[in-house]
């Protein structure tokens, strides 16, 4: 068992390098060369802005830092999207900030890079918390703008975000540290207060080139919207700094006058560390996915020691639903159990599938959180529900139904943790991301996908097939394994958890000993938006 234990821990380390060796070559942006030039400018990079901003640069969450990966190909790639996103704290206050990466492009905005200012915007509605813009950004990338420009989720989201955020009293700074050019020009003068550096920031709907073109009118940028145009002449800017540094600075000063606000509420003891040491949770999860664990054990390595209450632990045994405290804050977590477990009945059930006992515990258990203001924490390694006509006679659909109910009606702030698969319906019930979690964060051993791969495969394989002998085409033994094969190698490419992170379906892939963190923080943010909302779950079939 020890022996086991130690060859799984090895394989997730391993694949967890991997994923930091690729986050490691993002930071650089576009590369050396481009850091060096944005250096020579007496500019700062995006990340640095970051840790000169924030009170510790080792405490921020990073958000998206795979996103884009491995798209955009044919135009050198867009490492991070382009920007980079980070919660940490400023003067004391938690904030989101958001850091277009100049190197990239010249900050340029892709369609993953839109998608990744709208969840930092989102990240700072729904916990009523400041946002900072540090703005060097040359506008749309023109060659996609059919992606990015026109629909409900594109750039023009940001604006009407913009002005969401103003009137729910949510603090928005930007700092123009470079280009602000066209529709872009508008995010930072949507925000409370602007700051603009000399020399290097600007701000216009168009440049000295589109002026002359447009209305025949020779002008410089630096007369036609620098600092001093917009501190002095036009108003449109509200404090002019020297440099990068002091526009950071400035930005300090004022997050620190910030009065405080009424809090959520939510319960937090004496921190315990949990039973078991954290650093060995990586001997949790088997190398093969489709092997049994038991989750009480991963549960010890995350919970404070001593801190769970479980409730109907005899009952829907496949779904553990207890309360806990996590880095001393109260949480109710609904986790998959993975080990094969025996039901009232005497039936021996599937790890990792929901029942409909199940689905009834974790309902109950939703609403209890949400009557006592506790936060919901998801662990997932889901195949799904529970099918099959014994399944469905019992009524999987409507316990599924009521289970999924819960889950999006649910007011209190839900934390979503992939740690293994997440498979089909069992991913919406386990709060994925159409559910609104505040954070979903991932393994590296997560997979996410409509169904595991070998099944896809097989239902993939019969449609082409059936395309195959309709087209009169002979298919050998060979051939029938090349095409399965081929079939499933890219199926579970879009599986892997790379993937759904270039995508943003999670907001990180995490180090393993980092979950406890993770949670803690996100609660922290949380804990900064209190509701009046009631947990009310309509009309339902009982």
């Amino acid at each position: 068992m020890e022996l086991e234990n130690e060859k799984n821990k090895d394989a997730l380390k391993m694949a967890w390098s991997s994923l930091q060796t690729r986050v490691r070559k993002n930071k650089l942006g576009g590369g050396k060369a481009s850091l060096k030039k944005q250096e020579e400018k007496g500019k700062l990079s995006a990340r640095k802005r970051i840790e000169t901003l924030v009170d510790d640069p080792n405490s921020i969450l990073e958000i998206g830092a795979l996103a884009a990966e491995n798209m955009y190909q044919e135009y050198g790639g867009c490492p991070s999207a382009g920007v980079v996103v980070v919660v940490g704290k400023i003067s004391g206050k938690r904030c989101v900030i958001v850091a277009n990466d100049p190197t990239v492009k010249a900050g340029a905005w892709f369609p993953m890079t839109a998608k990744k200012n709208l969840r930092a915007q989102e990240i700072a509605m729904e916990n009523r918390i400041p946002i900072i813009y540090l703005v060097d950004s040359a506008g749309i990338f023109l060659p996609l703008q059919d992606q990015i420009f026109a629909d409900k989720e594109d750039f023009g989201r940001i604006f009407r975000n913009n002005a969401r955020l103003s009137s729910m009293g949510i603090i928005q700074i930007a700092a123009i540290m470079g280009s602000c050019v066209a529709g872009g020009a508008y995010l930072p003068i949507m925000s409370d207060e602007s700051i603009i550096v000399e020399k290097t920031g600007s701000i216009f709907l168009a440049g000295s080139y589109l002026v002359k073109a447009a209305i025949g009118e020779n002008i410089d940028n630096e007369t036609l919207g620098g600092a001093e145009t917009h501190s002095g002449i036009s108003g449109v800017t509200d404090y002019k700094v020297e440099n990068d540094t002091a526009a950071l600075a400035k930005i300090r000063s004022l997050i620190d006058k910030i009065g405080s606000q009424p809090k959520a509420g939510f319960q937090r003891s004496e921190v315990q560390m949990p039973k078991l040491e954290l650093e060995n949770i990586y001997g949790c999860l088997p190398r093969t996915r489709t092997q049994p664990y038991d989750t009480y054990t991963l549960l010890d390595h995350i919970v404070d020691a001593d801190s769970m209450d479980e409730y109907k632990k005899e009952y829907g045994q496949t779904l553990i639903t207890t309360y806990a405290k996590i880095e001393g804050w109260s949480v109710g977590i609904v986790a998959n159990q993975r080990k094969v477990v025996k039901s009232k009945s005497g039936e021996m059930q599937f790890g990792g599938v929901i029942y409909g006992d199940a689905a009834d515990k974790a309902t109950r258990f939703i609403a209890n959180c949400n009557q006592r203001n506790i936060p919901l924490v998801f662990l997932q390694d889901v195949t799904g529900f529970m099918v099959g006509s014994k399944a469905e006679h019992g009524g999987i659909i409507k316990d599924g139904a009521k289970m999924v109910n819960a889950v999006a009606n649910s007011v209190v702030p839900k934390f979503t943790i992939v740690l293994g698969n997440s498979f089909g319906a069992g991913n919406y019930a386990m709060c994925g991301r159409a559910f609104d979690p505040r954070f979903m964060v991932a393994w590296p051993t997560a997979k996410i996908a409509v169904m595991g791969g070998s099944q896809a495969s097989d239902v993939l394989w019969q449609i082409e097939k059936a395309s195959l002998i309709k087209a009169n085409q002979e298919i050998n033994q060979q051939k029938e394994d090349d095409l399965k094969n081929n079939i499933l190698k890219r199926y579970e490419e879009k599986t892997e958890i790379l993937y759904a992170a270039s995508q943003l379906w999670v907001d990180a892939i995490i180090d393993p000993v980092e979950t406890r963190k993770w949670i803690s923080i996100g609660i922290e943010i949380a804990n900064e938006a209190p509701s009046n909302e009631k947990f009310n779950m309509g009309i339902l079939q009982v």
